[in-house]
């Protein structure tokens, strides 16, 4: 499968550079994934199971449409139980835009956050003490 690609024409340099999508999208899943009260990502409605995915894949969860010389994305997270999601969720929206603006020079013109569903807590079981008979 051949790889998409995105090219920027650099001013006062001689030639392009070209980001394949997926750096833009590993951008944009760490940053979100660094935002206090994002759990996790998940693979998103078409997968049908919101599956948290730990930081091995962080293209996961992130569609990326590149432009010219602009960018939208859409990330798909799972979200901590307890947190203020509106927050969490502009927070991310500031985090993945600064970021992905910053290391590209591309134009973030949307980041939309698609909340997939809600991580609580694990429960810690203490171990049952042993049986005497």
């Amino acid at each position: 499968m051949a790889e998409e690609k995105h090219e920027i024409d650099i001013v006062d340099a001689k030639g392009t550079v070209s980001y394949a999508n997926d750096v833009v999208a590993t951008i944009a899943g760490l940053a979100a994934t660094e935002v206090e009260g994002v759990a996790g990502m998940s693979g998103g409605i078409s997968s049908g199971i919101a599956e948290l995915l730990g930081r091995k894949n962080l293209t996961k969860g992130v569609k990326v449409e590149v432009g010219s010389s602009e960018a939208a994305i859409d990330l798909n997270v799972i979200v901590t139980y307890g947190a203020c999601i509106p927050e969490v969720c502009m927070k991310v929206q500031s985090s993945v835009k600064k970021a992905v603006e910053t290391m590209t020079g591309l134009t973030c013109v949307e980041v939309n956050i698609f909340v997939q569903g809600v991580q609580f807590e694990k429960e810690t079981k203490e171990p049952e003490p042993p049986r005497v008979r």
